[in-house]
């Protein structure tokens, strides 16, 4: 039965929404069979990244036709709920145009502007964390539909941290290579797990943290609430708890403000 409470019952549909659409992904990425066509802004989006949010959004406009939807590839519809739905079909294009099963679907419901409820769905890997406000966080992995507690680590300074990053140039296009050259010198170790999962190895306590130099709300919005659920803190670079802000970072929460110090030293 679905649940009485308003988020929840998005989170499940939400859950339900992006494990479909993550099989439609699924399916053109096993093939290697799509198109892709570059963006205004330089990144590419694919016959995968359309057909998967239109799958989305319709099914959310039949459920919860009040609602507000606002999708990385098709715009925004609006609604009269205080509900918006944040819809990102493949966050790591790049990822899934080379084969790399580091791409996920994302998808999350603001109330308000505030992110109450969140999924983070890796099709490839079969891999899933979601969440909603007071309800706790979750993870799934592949072979089991019983989802666990999602935690973030204890570990307590930058110099026993993983760090997380995407790729330079991406800090390079940002103008803010002297920040990667900082948070190399700062972390124990960097790694480039890409996109979505790197935040979803810090929810899930396999990484301290994630860094974003630059960022659009359907790109984080799931990270926001996921993160404070799970213990963790996801806030733009200044320590705004907003999926709004031009950058983003997750932590395990202990090492937050000594990574924003990293970030925009005094």
């Amino acid at each position: 039965m679905p649940s009485a409470d308003p988020i929840l019952a998005r989170l499940e549909f939400a859950l339900e929404c992006a494990r479909e659409a993550g099989d439609l992904t699924l399916g053109y990425f096993r093939s290697r069979r799509f198109g892709v066509e570059a963006k205004a802004d330089g990144s590419h989006v694919t016959d995968a990244d359309r057909e998967a949010e239109t799958l989305i959004s319709e099914a959310v406009e039949r459920a919860f036709p009040e609602d507000a939807i606002f999708g990385e590839e098709h715009g925004e519809r609006a609604g009269s709920s205080g509900y918006r739905w944040l819809i990102d079909p493949i966050d790591g294009t790049a990822s899934f145009v080379h084969g790399v099963p580091l791409y996920g679907t994302l998808v999350a419901v603001e109330r308000e502007g505030v992110s109450v409820a969140g999924v983070i769905h890796m099709p490839a890997l079969d891999e899933t964390v979601h969440a909603a406000h007071g309800h706790g966080a979750w993870h799934t992995m592949a072979d089991s539909r019983e989802p666990v507690p999602a935690r973030v680590s204890a570990t307590r300074t930058l110099r026993e941290s993983m760090l997380v990053l995407t790729a330079f140039d991406y800090f390079a296009q940002a103008g803010r290579e002297d920040v990667f050259a900082r948070l190399a010198r700062a972390f124990a170790r960097t790694r480039g797990w890409s996109d979505c999962y790197a935040h979803l190895l810090v929810a899930t306590g396999r990484a301290e943290a994630a860094v974003e130099p630059s960022i659009k709300p359907w790109d984080v919005a799931p990270m926001t609430v996921i993160l404070e659920e799970a213990g963790g803190r996801y806030t733009d670079w200044r320590g705004r708890a907003t999926a709004y802000g031009p950058d983003g970072a997750s932590t395990n929460g202990v090492i937050h403000e000594a990574l924003l110090g990293v970030l925009e030293p005094e």
